[in-house]
């Protein structure tokens, strides 16, 4: 069976970027993985930092078991995520483990917060090494080099897309992905006036009127050699 993977630097970052697509996916008949770089301790004005890393811990799984996702929990500090070897290992076992045909991530290039490009570097700097048995982990090398896909940036700042995902058809799951981060909803309100579902569509709309849909959801491709997988792009 295909398998596809979303890596993102907090909790709530890939249903913003890319759960509607995972939805699609998932109905597709492909097996889904959701992984988290960070434990969002940062993530509230009130709640102290274990606090709040325990609640967005249990809302980004209940949001992973909406599709039937499998969830992996990296559990580094938030705002403190670096490209060193115990990373890189434990990306590269996390990947070994699940074993994907494509990996969406984070813009290296593109995006401008540092947990997002480091997450984003780190699976570009171990794709290849994920299938060099050498490299050990508890999890056994891959048989292939996983294709990348760049996920959207928020608001899309600095994101020039290569390909849109149509998910009008699953906007109510990605809806209801977003809705699962509550503790975010009066964050989102007072640092930028929106809620998070609001935040959420309005990009998805942005980039559905692009695509000429209703919803969508825009990613890129990095280039690379070796590229050995039979897949050259994401579904339409």
């Amino acid at each position: 069976m295909s398998k596809i993977i979303a890596f993102a630097a907090h909790p709530d970052d890939i249903e913003f970027a890319c759960a509607g697509t995972l939805a699609k996916y998932k109905a597709a008949g492909w097996d889904v993985g959701i992984a988290i770089s960070t434990n969002g301790e940062v993530g509230s004005p009130t709640l102290s930092k274990a606090e709040i890393a325990a609640v967005r811990k249990a809302e980004a799984s209940a949001s992973a078991s909406l599709i039937g996702a499998e969830f992996f929990w990296l559990g580094y500090p938030d705002e403190f995520l670096f490209n060193n070897r115990e990373t890189r290992l434990h990306y590269i076992n996390v990947i070994r483990q699940f074993r994907p045909d494509i990996i969406i991530c984070p813009d290296k290039d593109s995006d401008y917060h540092p947990d997002h490009t480091t997450t984003g570097q780190i699976i570009w700097d171990t794709h290849v090494m994920v299938t060099v048995p050498n490299i050990e982990t508890k999890a056994l090398a891959c048989e292939k080099i996983p294709e990348i896909f760049y996920m959207d940036t928020v608001a899309g700042v600095n994101f020039m897309p290569e390909f849109y995902i149509d998910i009008s058809d699953y906007w109510d799951t990605k809806e209801a992905m977003i809705a699962c981060h509550k503790s975010q909803d009066s964050w989102m309100v007072d640092q930028y006036g929106v809620s998070t579902v609001e935040f959420g569509k309005t990009a998805s709309r942005y980039r559905g009127f692009q695509a000429g849909c209703k919803y969508a959801e825009a990613f890129r491709k990095p280039k690379f050699f070796p590229g050995n997988t039979t897949r050259s792009q994401l579904m339409p």
